[in-house]
């Protein structure tokens, strides 16, 4: 039975659409990540954030954060989510600028990708940038 030639390229068309699709839902990656805060809760909530390593599996995060907290007792809350969950082996957390949260990996191990999935806090803009 004949191949034909126009449904090879169409098979092969859809094949590198569905893989372009699948390579910019990927979060990037880095060696250090900055979570900026600005603002004040106006409610309590939670924020979920994702670490995804280039190797390896991801671990969520939940920080739960009261109303009324400043941004940098927000930055605090969520500095503390994120070291209770993370491997202090591979991983360093710390607070810079008082509402800055920084993500660092260790050396040796593997670059990172960070987001924020969902967050039900009210008044908090929260900006994550690789460095």
């Amino acid at each position: 039975m004949p191949v034909k030639l126009p449904a090879i390229v169409t098979a092969v068309g859809a094949s590198l659409m569905l893989a372009a699709f699948s390579f910019a839902d990927s979060a990037p990656s880095s060696n250090k990540w900055r979570i900026e805060i600005d603002g004040q809760a106006l409610n309590t909530g939670d924020m979920e954030f994702r670490v995804t390593p280039s190797q390896g599996d991801a671990v969520g995060i939940v920080a739960t954060i009261r109303s009324g907290r400043s941004e940098n007792h927000v930055a605090k809350d969520i500095r503390d989510a994120f070291a209770a969950r993370l491997s202090p082996e591979r991983y360093a957390v710390e607070i810079d600028d008082g509402e800055d949260i920084l993500i660092k990996k260790k050396d040796g191990q593997p670059d990172f990708a960070l987001e924020l999935v969902e967050s039900s806090v009210q008044n908090i803009s929260v900006k994550i940038q690789g460095e």
